[in-house]
């Protein structure tokens, strides 16, 4: 903890949207020397303008996570210290909304060396240009620097600070989640170079939200406010190859281009090394996917592009601020001349290093292993997230498949541990109903989904329940289940207030999730999906707490939702209230519907009344159906592959789960390394949850080798 030091900030700018400062000090020796910092949104710790760490672990509003880092390497002898912290002000789906500040202090056994509200200087260099766009409606903004004004690691003109007083100070946890490892992947050759045409016909993807425009609460830059966009520029220029491999350095000049590929995708901070034989302009634009020979974007809303101005004759090595997913980077020079030295990634990521992988004699399983554990590497470096690009959110329920792969490979819940106290220090401030937890966390509520607003997941707070019963009862924390009563008995009384007559919770509120397919189309009224989840819900708080009311509810809700869904050889999805106020179940059935009756709704598929659905699941779905089955809508990727998976290791159906395992993620990873988040590669290319594939092949390993 922190012995003097006082969070400080640019006094007058903690509020505004897109800024970055730094902060520079002095000390004598680093010997034995380590440093306490935390900060709002991310820093970046520099000691003599060698990169040191990224930071720090996100924590619930109101809080914040305190970093300890050592600084003993550097030794006795004069070090100039500099931090750089970007913050945000917006709304997005990977913060929370915050003022900025630094709290630092560096201190050798009791002796205080520096400290933040003592002997930091504090700047506003203007090398970060500030009004740009943002880089998706989750995350922040684009990154666009003007390098020709002052260097992002040395001190400007001196700013006065901002000291918090103690009521300002937010609560200080520890980090929890492993310190990341940063490796970097150089790349030492051009697969292809060419030329830039510009041509207005080409059309020009920018829909960069989910709506049309983002409000101005919501925290973006109006449009005349922006000088540079480098993401639309690269789009309006046509790109004619002259040549093919050629090796770095390479000179690039005015309107010409060179695209590298790093074969797999990289999690990570972009950095390259530059002579400048004039003031130049120059793009970095890149993409998770792509060719050798020719760049372009996807559209799932990624403004994949960075912006430096050079000044002439100098030579700059650097990197980007946050970490960006990257696999196919396009050199640009809109404006000057360069001699580009070197390019790679300085890769940020959970240390998978000491991971035995299993020998596994087949190949496809033995690649798809591999990439599990380098994408649950980049997805769970503070908490577990989505993916590394477009959202870096801490979304409930995937976490729920995320966390098996770390207690898997570990044995320990380091991740899981900061990921699920933050969902317990949430403090609803009114925006959401009494008892609810944010879909995703740490967040701002809003989240304008097809302009409607706030949204929030009821059925990603039951994944919460039965992620913390998992936790408490099978990853070792019997000792914390107190923590989590209030959250849990909260959100027990939100549920309550939707039951009907029979009991089954119906016409939920907000966005109702059941799956990524049609199924999620018969959400109204009385889900059957949603109903199997809930009485297992119930039946996880028993477990955790012995509450014997709660099993009596779990036994009532599941007897009645399988009596209402099942029609004598599958489970329909819902029922709706006729114009009598009748409640009248539709023909309406999914696939994803009997995946939850069998985990969830204690389906005994030995009975001979289901011997149809058993048929169904061993002989006819697949993870890659193949046979028609339209009256039977298919499971997409997110979450009824994977609800497949576990009803399978329920069923212990060993072969089968390891060819749906094998045709469902082997060709994510000989693409690009990672499993992604949809089968047909639209969505993120490095998903988080799709980890969960190598649990998946261990527990039909264990037992097949037995």
């Amino acid at each position: 903890m922190f012995k003097v030091a006082k969070p400080i900030f640019p006094n007058g700018y903690e509020n505004e949207l897109n800024i970055f400062a730094t902060f520079h000090a002095e000390v004598y020796s680093l010997k034995n020397a380590e440093i306490h910092i935390a900060a709002a949104d991310f820093y970046k710790l520099y000691v003599d303008g060698t990169f040191v760490a990224f930071g720090p672990a996100r924590a619930a509003k109101g809080y914040a996570r305190e970093d300890v880092i050592s600084l003993d390497g550097f030794g006795v002898g004069k070090h100039k210290i500099a931090v750089l912290v970007s913050t945000y002000n917006c709304s997005s789906l990977s913060t929370v909304k915050q003022p900025g500040f630094l709290l630092a202090e560096i201190v050798e056994g009791e002796n205080i060396l520096c400290a933040t509200g003592r002997d930091f200087v504090g700047c506003l260099p203007e090398c970060r240009v500030q009004k740009t766009d943002r880089y998706t409606e989750q995350r922040h903004f684009t990154e666009v620097w003007d390098l020709t004004k002052t260097e992002m690691t040395e001190p400007s003109s001196p700013v006065m600070l901002k000291i918090y007083s103690e009521n300002e100070t937010p609560a200080l946890l520890d980090r929890r989640a492993p310190y990341p490892i940063y490796e970097t992947e150089q790349i030492n050759f051009a697969a292809s170079f060419g030329k830039l045409e510009y041509d207005k016909t080409l059309p020009v993807y920018n829909r960069f939200y989910q709506v049309e425009r983002l409000p101005q609460n919501y925290g973006v830059f109006k449009r005349d406010e922006i000088e540079y966009h480098p993401y639309e520029w690269v789009q309006q220029h046509k790109q004619k190859k002259l040549g093919g491999e050629t090796a770095l350095p390479i000179d690039l000049k005015e309107g010409e281009y060179a695209i590298f590929d790093f074969d797999k995708i990289q999690a990570g901070f972009l950095s390259f090394s530059a002579h400048s034989y004039a003031d130049s302009d120059i793009i970095f634009a890149y993409e998770e996917r792509g060719t050798k020979d020719e760049f372009s974007y996807s559209s799932i809303g990624l403004c994949n592009a960075i912006e430096y101005l050079l000044a002439s004759q100098t030579d700059t090595e650097t990197m980007s601020f946050e970490p960006y997913v990257i696999k196919n980077v396009m050199v640009c020079v809109k404006k000057g001349r360069i001699r580009l030295d070197s390019l790679g990634v300085v890769g940020v990521a959970y240390d998978t290093v000491g991971v035995e992988i299993p020998k596994i004699e087949d190949e496809t399983l033995s690649s798809v292993y591999r990439g599990a554990i380098r994408t649950f590497a980049h997805n769970s470096i503070d908490l577990y997230m989505d993916c590394p690009s477009r959202e870096r959110a801490g979304w409930l329920c995937d976490s729920f498949f995320t966390a098996k792969v770390e207690y898997e490979l570990f044995g320990k819940t380091f991740t899981e541990d900061a990921f699920l106290e933050n969902y317990r220090l949430f403090e609803n401030d009114g925006t959401y109903p009494d008892g609810v937890l944010p879909m995703c966390y740490p967040s701002e509520p809003f989240f304008p989904v097809s302009g409607k607003g706030l949204r929030f997941i009821p059925q990603w707070t039951m994944w919460y329940i039965i992620e913390v019963e998992d936790y408490i009862n099978n990853r070792g924390h019997s000792a914390d289940k107190e923590l989590f009563r209030k959250s849990i008995y909260k959100l027990l009384d939100f549920y309550k207030r939707y039951e009907n007559e029979d009991g089954l919770l119906e016409r939920l509120p907000s966005w109702n999730f059941v799956e990524w397919s049609v199924a999620n189309d018969w959400t109204n009224d009385v889900n059957y999906p949603t109903n199997f989840l809930y009485a297992y819900t119930l039946e996880c708080v028993y477990k955790i707490y012995g509450d014997a009311e709660c099993l009596q509810k779990c036994l009532c809700v599941r007897n009645t939702a399988k009596e209402q869904s099942f029609d004598g050889s599958v489970f329909l999805d819902h029922s709706v209230r006729d114009d009598n106020g009748e409640l009248v179940r539709l023909d309406h059935c999914s696939e994803i519907c009997q995946y939850y009756a069998v985990l969830f709704a204690d389906v005994d598929l030995s009975e001979e009344k289901y011997n149809e659905l058993r048929r169904l699941i061993f002989e006819v779905f697949k993870a890659e159906r193949e046979e028609p089955h339209p009256e039977i809508a298919e499971v997409n990727a997110f979450i009824g592959v994977y609800l497949r998976l576990e009803t399978l290791i329920r069923l212990e159906a060993w072969d089968i789960l390891l060819r749906d395992v094998s045709e469902f993620f082997g060709k994510m990873e000989f693409v690009t390394g990672t499993l992604w988040e949809l089968r047909d590669g639209t969505g993120s290319l490095d998903h988080g949850f799709a980890s969960y594939a190598l649990v998946a092949i261990n527990a039909a390993l264990k037992r097949l080798n037995k």
